[in-house]
């Protein structure tokens, strides 16, 4: 009987090493890698690949020259289901303040991430902050009696408006200090030399130092005598307006907003050793127009159209409607992302609340030289060059502008270092696969 059960195991043994992928016998197996499964990011929605009509669905002879008919494919991704809000940009602000705070006043070790047992410290000594200990022990806080806060305040003084600038002699944070840095590739321009032997790496390596803070001047400078002193003072920084779009962000502010959240990103999949997602960025206006349309065919506005009213009269966007009647869509100015109906992607305010930042540069014919796959016309504008060539494709329409500008196929342009009081942003990451409900 034991040499039975042995014969079974060396057998067992053997249809299982029989049915393997080779093993270390000389096979070709692939290198292993760590398993990915998609996910829908947190607020996002994902939408599905697929082709459409892109331009001008009325007889808008005008217009017409700009936003040319073209069927168009675009592959799947993952879009923010709301415009980016004043909460969430905040969080983006307070972890640049915290940075400058440690790295520039505090040097606190305390904040600092530690070698561990089996792990030596960064060669180039560069150190790392610690935003679980950040999190836990606020750099700056009101709190009375936080732990460090009592011995971070005198540290922290260079931070705040100095001499004449202060009021009431009251601590206010100086936003001018506020600035993120950081690099990214340009791949389109290392595609477009990648056989001029002179160029080195370096030459498409992004560098640029943005001020994060928004303008909230804007609200006031937008508009001719206008007594909107209230929106200035409170819209980005009081709690009611905390779920509200983002507003008076410059393209180059939305588009450092997007590479800090994919490095925010890749810090928490890299602590749980986790496969990265596709970075986030703008939306071209390709993607834009498509994920408005919801996977409707010809419709004028993401609810479908023509109209902007429902059967009932409900207005179904907040815009300007009639001569000035703002307030008959529920709001003066903007109103919640999450206020309305979602279209079809379930997508909220892809008309009408604000216009937000597309990641394309503009070209009025743009549509006849853009390819039909995935298309986008991008420009890296440079501090010198015209401002012809700082112009970002704006979509959407927004809560001062009357309805015509709420059209899925209406594109207008911005420049990009210029804020306004109407214009935010939301995000998208690609999708990296053929479609969702594809498991291999």
């Amino acid at each position: 009987m034991k040499q039975l059960y042995f014969l079974l195991a060396v057998m067992a043994v053997g249809i299982l090493s029989g049915c393997g992928k080779g093993g270390d016998r000389g096979e070709l197996t692939g290198v292993p890698q760590r398993s990915f499964r998609a996910e829908v990011p947190y607020g996002m929605v994902y939408i599905p690949g697929g082709s459409f009509l892109m331009g001008q669905t009325d007889q808008d002879i005008t217009f017409g020259q700009i936003e040319q008919t073209k069927q168009v494919t675009q592959p799947p991704f993952f879009m923010d289901q709301t415009e980016i809000s004043n909460s969430q940009y905040r969080q983006f602000v307070n972890w640049v303040r915290d940075s400058i705070a440690i790295t520039n006043y505090l040097n606190d070790d305390k904040y600092y991430l530690k070698a561990g047992k089996n792990s030596t410290p960064n060669p180039s000594g560069k150190k790392y902050i610690n935003w679980a200990y950040v999190k836990k022990y606020p750099v700056l806080t009101n709190k009375k009696g936080a732990k460090g806060s009592a011995g971070n305040a005198a540290k922290l003084q260079g931070m705040y408006y100095q001499g004449d600038d202060r009021i009431f002699d009251r601590d206010e944070l100086d936003v001018r200090l506020l600035k993120y840095n950081y690099a990214l590739m340009d791949l389109r321009s290392a595609a477009d030399y990648k056989d001029i032997k002179t160029k080195k790496r370096s030459d498409f390596i992004i560098r640029d130092t943005v001020p994060v803070y928004p303008d909230t001047l804007v609200w006031l400078s937008d508009f001719s005598y206008a007594a909107n002193e209230p929106m200035t003072e409170a819209y980005f920084s009081h709690p009611a307006f905390r779920n509200y779009p983002v507003v008076g962000v410059t393209w180059r502010q939305a588009r450092a907003f997007t590479v800090w959240r994919t490095r925010y990103n890749e810090a928490y999949k890299d602590s749980r050793k986790l496969a990265h997602r596709a970075p986030y960025n703008l939306p071209t206006e390709a993607e834009f127009e498509y994920a408005a349309r919801g996977g409707r065919i010809g419709t004028d506005y993401p609810w479908g159209g023509p109209y902007a009213k429902n059967a009932k009269g409900c207005l179904l966007a907040n815009f300007k409607p009639g001569r000035g009647n703002y307030t008959d869509d529920g709001g003066a100015y903007t109103v919640a992302v999450k206020s309305y109906f979602p279209n079809d992607y379930g997508l909220y305010n892809m008309a009408g609340n604000v216009a937000e930042w597309t990641l394309s540069a503009f070209d009025e014919s743009a549509s006849t030289f853009v390819h039909d796959l995935a298309p986008t016309f991008n420009y890296e504008a440079k501090a010198s060059d015209a401002p012809v060539l700082k112009r970002k494709v704006v979509r959407g329409g927004s809560w001062k502008d009357i309805g015509f500008f709420l059209q899925n196929s209406k594109r207008t342009y911005e420049y990009q270092d210029t804020a306004k009081s109407y214009i935010g942003f939301r995000c998208v990451t690609k999708y990296l696969g053929r479609d969702i409900r594809d498991k291999r």
